[in-house]
């Protein structure tokens, strides 16, 4: 399997971000700031995740204005408490004063409630704090031991749904819109295969803006699988949605499609190799295979940008199941030496980037 080193390239490489620097290097008071700004990062991030959890968010949202009395008294908290609450979330820039009350700082009931939004982030609080992203780690450093999907909890599973929301949002349909001749080629139905399709949401997804496609979800994990079949039936799909239990190394299906995506997924493949081969397989003849997954940085540089930070934190879950993020470039190679065409790629957001190939006719 493919990995990236995050070693630095160079001693000498200037970051973007952090304390500011001078000839002689950043001075004790600059990097007691950056340290610090790190700590209150932390608060704020726990701050978001209660007011999640609690409720406060969402009954903010729909009264704005509320005191922190009437905030504890809609979601049954210690009034107390919820003024605390409340304090830190203002000076976490979440909340904002409205006369005696508080209300969200703006954009913030879209970027944290609004599940259907591209720009939604709130699932992304809750899944930094389960132990799964750095108890673990911290808890197995000496050992190294690693685990697999199956050995995560139901809540590890579902917090990384909701983070992996937004990624099938912006795929579907704009992301593949941008992919020349796909759009006309699945005007006239098709399968489409959802490899990696975990809990279910871009199956639906999937099914909801492709109306005459026949959808295919292709999942290794038993727990999502059944989510997924959940959800499936829930939106009366059944009819045109199914859904198989296999590892996508060994991906065998009982028809050809015009199209195979994987979301947020390929870098975790045990053989993305014999994935990818997989998926030309089971592809018709022109048919695409489009790669939608974070862009990890490849310079010091890129590591020390806002949207490099988040990535190096995901790579500590990852590298409990054995893998790292990739950089983008390295989806060019793998394609390439499976024989597809007309590579191209797009970047949707700084950590979302589109990759694609296509099975010769």
């Amino acid at each position: 399997m493919t990995t990236l080193s995050t070693q630095p390239s160079s001693p000498a490489a200037t970051p973007t971000t952090g304390a500011p620097q001078t000839s002689e290097g950043p001075t004790v008071p600059e990097q007691v700031g950056l340290l610090l700004g790190h700590a209150a990062g932390y608060m704020a991030t726990r701050i978001i995740e209660m007011g999640q959890r609690a409720g406060f968010i969402r009954t903010l949202a729909d009264r704005p204005g509320a005191t922190a009395q009437e905030l504890a008294d809609a979601t049954e908290a210690d009034e107390f408490y919820t003024s605390v609450w409340c304090r830190g979330a203002f000076g976490a820039g979440v909340l904002e004063r409205d006369g005696a009350g508080f209300r969200l700082a703006p954009h913030l009931d879209t970027l944290l409630l609004d599940d259907t939004s591209p720009a939604y982030a709130g699932g992304l609080f809750p899944l930094i704090q389960r132990p799964e992203m750095f108890g673990r780690f911290a808890d197995e450093l000496t050992t190294g031991s690693r685990m697999w999907w199956n050995d995560t909890s139901p809540e590890w599973i579902d917090a990384v749904a909701g983070t992996g929301g937004p990624f099938y949002t912006r795929l579907v349909p704009g992301g593949l819109a941008q992919v020349p001749g796909l759009g006309e080629r699945l005007a006239d139905g098709g399968t489409i295969v959802d490899s990696a399709c975990g809990a279910g949401k871009g199956l639906l997804r999937l099914a909801q803006h492709f109306p005459d496609s026949r959808i295919i979800g292709v999942d290794g994990d038993a727990h999502s699988v059944e989510q997924a079949r959940e959800r499936i039936a829930e939106a009366g799909l059944s009819d045109r949605v199914e859904v198989h239990c296999q590892p996508l190394e060994e991906m065998r299906l009982p028809e050809q499609a015009a199209l195979v995506i994987n979301n947020i997924s390929m870098h975790e493949c045990r053989d993305a190799d014999q994935v990818t081969q997989r998926v030309h397989e089971t592809l018709e003849p022109g048919g695409w295979f489009v790669i939608s997954d974070f862009p990890f940085p490849d310079t010091d540089d890129g590591l020390r940008s806002l949207p490099g930070r988040i990535m190096s934190g995901i790579q500590f879950f990852e590298a409990q199941i054995d893998d790292q993020l990739l950089p983008r470039s390295a989806y060019d190679a793998l394609l390439g030496r499976h024989g597809f065409a007309d590579l191209g790629n797009v970047t949707l957001t700084p950590v979302h980037a589109l990759t694609w190939g296509r099975r010769p006719q």
